[in-house]
Parts: structure tokens; C-alpha cells; sequence
């Protein structure tokens, strides 16, 4: 069964934050989601509506008369947020859709929507850094922080400007369907899998730059899509037909890193993601990262970041 997913939209809406999480959930399918996501836009009377730099954009249906089970909600920014914030009618909708969703979500000033409709209360939230000022004096029950790319409390997320749309979806597709899944939808849409922190963390590449050498490229998408598996420097080597010493001197020359150190920086920050982005508890991202040990996974983490993945995981989740 397919996962229902409402977008919500309106008048001036950022056409860059509808896409980004539609084609997110959409090349989640063409890669290999599943269940794949079935998303659909709404708006207030199924109308079609204006999107910044002036493109219209029909909706799939009205908001109002949307009945079935919705499983993630998002309610998108733009520079009709205010007007939409301030409509009573559009703020008794989404509050009942949310009523029963698994998660909500909003993208840039969605965040004013859905405070407006007191699912913010109590709750950490992000939004763009120019206008957190302006949600934070509007509504002084939300705990709002500028800094993070997106925030996740509970069931409730939010998400900074535009692109980091991105960000947040691709989060929810590694929520639902794995690191592999999350990283095919990154690749297919040139993009980087981001863990929510403030601009100046660390942040997850999910392929290395692409190498010139077949070789190299072919072991590169093996590790990143089998990281639990034997990526030892003598499996490597057989995999792509080449000696041990000549896979190393190919994997310095054209990554500037031996095999063995590029594997345990993609387990790394494979992990990093699963910790920053998901409850999934520490042992079990050790395993599906291909650690030995939650110690290894934890010298690991020191090694590249200066901290443990427990204190990884304080600094960029909270929860209700």
C-alpha cells in the first residue's frame, strides 16, 4: 500500500519547496521505494495557483474535501504564508489532516502556517533564518531555532529555506526505507543526503566525487550500497578484478585515500546520518553501517568529528 502523501499549497506558494519534496518522494519509487509514495497537492478549492517567478500550477485536489488517511503532511512556504497563516478555514484543515498523520512537516515559512495552526506549540522549530525572528515573536510558545537545517520534535517536522526541502524528504525516505534507498534518490537527483544541524556542521555527501577511472567508480558505488557487507581490501580487489596493491594505488591517485580509509569515512557518515536523523537505536546503525562494535562505530565518530554518536545525536534531534 502506497504511502499517501498531501502537499499543501496556496496562492504564491515557493514552487522550489512543492518540488523538492514531490520529486523527492517520486524518485523515491522510480529507484526502488517500497511501499512508494503517492503524493498529491492540494489547495483551497482545487485552485490553480501562482508560484514565484509567476508559473501556475494546478492542484490535484481541494484541501476541504480531502477525507482519506494521509500519512505525511507538508505545508509548504512562500510569500503567501502570511495570508495563509491568517485563513482560518485553510488552518482547520490542516489541523484535521494532521490529526491522524504519521508526521507533518513544513518547509521554510510553512513553519507560520502550521504554528498558526497550533502544531508548533511546545514544540522546537526552524525556519528560514530571515523571517525565525518574526515566528518567534508571533508565536512565542514555539521553541524556534534559526540555525538548524531542519528540526525534528516527535512527529512534527521543520525545515529552513527552499532547498533544504531536500534535505528533510530525503530524511524521511532513510526513515522509511534505508540509507540505500535515501542515497539512490540523492544520486538520481544530484544532490547531497544532509543531516540537520546549523550551516557551519558537517554535512553527508552521499558519493564521492565522480571518479574518472571505471574501476574506481564501480568499488565507490559498491561500498556506499553494501556497507554492511565484506568491504575488506581483498574483497574489494576481487570485485573489481585488480590486485590489492593496484586497487590502493588507483584509490590514491584518483581520491587521494586508500580503500580502506574511504570505506570507514562512508560507514562514518552513513552513520553520522542514521544518528542525526532517526531514533534508530545505536547498535543497530553500527550493524547496518557495517561497524564491528558500537566501540568501533564510536572511535569512528571521534576519529571524524570530535564527539561520540550519543552526543551526535543530542546535538541535532530533539524529541516530545
Amino acid at each position: 500500500m502506497e504511502r499517501a502523501t498531501v502537499v499543501v499549497g496556496y496562492e504564491d506558494a515557493e514552487l522550489l519547496d512543492i518540488a523538492c519534496v514531490t520529486s523527492t518522494f517520486s524518485t523515491a519509487r522510480d529507484v526502488g521505494a517500497d511501499p512508494a509514495y503517492a503524493v498529491t497537492l492540494l489547495t483551497p478549492g482545487a485552485r490553480t495557483i501562482t508560484c514565484r517567478p509567476g508559473l501556475r500550477l494546478e492542484a490535484n485536489g481541494a484541501l476541504e474535501h480531502h477525507t482519506a488517511t494521509v500519512d505525511t503532511l507538508v505545508v509548504v512556504g512562500g510569500l503567501g504564508s502570511e495570508r495563509a497563516a491568517a485563513d482560518p478555514v485553510l488552518l482547520a484543515h490542516v489541523r484535521r489532516l494532521a490529526r491522524d498523520a504519521r508526521r507533518v512537516a513544513s518547509v521554510c515559512t510553512g513553519a507560520s502556517v502550521l504554528a498558526a495552526a497550533g502544531l508548533l506549540d511546545g514544540r522546537h522549530a526552524t525556519t528560514h533564518w530571515r523571517f525565525a525572528g518574526d515566528l518567534a515573536r508571533a508565536h512565542p510558545a514555539v521553541h524556534v531555532d534559526p540555525d538548524p537545517i531542519f528540526v525534528r520534535d516527535g512527529r512534527v517536522a521543520t525545515s529552513a529555506g527552499v532547498t533544504s526541502a531536500l534535505d528533510l524528504a530525503l530524511s524521511f525516505v532513510d526513515e522509511d526505507h534505508g540509507p540505500v534507498i535515501a542515497r539512490r534518490v540523492a544520486r538520481a537527483l544530484v544532490t547531497y543526503l544532509q543531516r540537520p544541524g546549523t550551516q557551519a556542521q558537517m554535512s553527508l555527501h552521499v558519493a564521492a566525487p565522480a571518479p574518472t577511472d571505471d574501476v574506481v567508480r564501480r568499488v565507490v558505488d559498491h561500498v556506499a550500497e553494501h556497507l554492511d557487507a565484506d568491504l575488506g581490501a581483498a574483497a574489494l580487489a576481487d570485485r573489481a578484478g585488480v590486485s590489492e596493491r593496484h586497487l590502493t594505488r588507483l584509490f590514491r591517485a584518483h581520491l587521494g585515500r586508500t580503500p580502506a580509509e574511504h570505506v570507514r569515512r562512508t560507514r562514518t557518515e552513513a552513520a553520522a546520518a542514521l544518528v542525526a536523523t532517526t531514533d534508530v537505536p545505536l547498535a543497530r546503525v553500527a550493524s547496518r553501517c557495517g561497524f564491528r562494535s558500537t566501540e568501533t562505530m564510536r572511535t569512528a565518530f571521534l576519529d571524524a568529528y570530535g564527539r561520540t554518536p550519543s552526543e551526535h545525536r543530542r546535538a541535532f534531534v530533539t524529541t516530545s
